[in-house]
């Protein structure tokens, strides 16, 4: 499985920003698929996942600002991030897992917010 993540860039607290991660080879037997950041000195976390059957999950701190989508039809995951905040500034990186049991992480993309 291969993740291509895509549509970080700058933008002003307050604003929103897309994320999008296309996903190919096999994915029959991935059950999730995620979104991850990571900021300059603090380990890696989770943002959303989303399963195949379409149960989100979302870490407190994006609860009602941020959206996950379905994948399933598509194999596209996006993440829609609404009033966004200086402390949403990290790479986000695309995650699948499969029952195989693989974890598949994509390159990553910057999301930066100016205050």
């Amino acid at each position: 499985v291969q993740l291509q993540a895509s549509g970080g860039g700058l933008v002003q607290a307050g604003g929103s920003l897309r994320l999008s991660c296309a996903a190919s080879g096999n994915m029959e037997t991935v059950y999730r698929m995620g979104w991850y950041r990571q900021s300059p000195g603090k380990e890696r976390e989770l943002v959303a996942t989303m399963t195949n059957a379409g149960t989100p999950i979302y870490a407190d701190f994006v609860k009602g600002r941020f959206t996950i989508s379905t994948w399933r039809a598509s194999n596209t995951l996006s993440l829609q991030m609404n009033s966004l905040k200086s402390e949403d500034t990290a790479v986000y990186y695309c995650n699948a897992n499969s029952y195989v049991p693989e974890n598949y992480w994509g390159q990553g993309t910057q999301v930066t917010v100016s205050s």
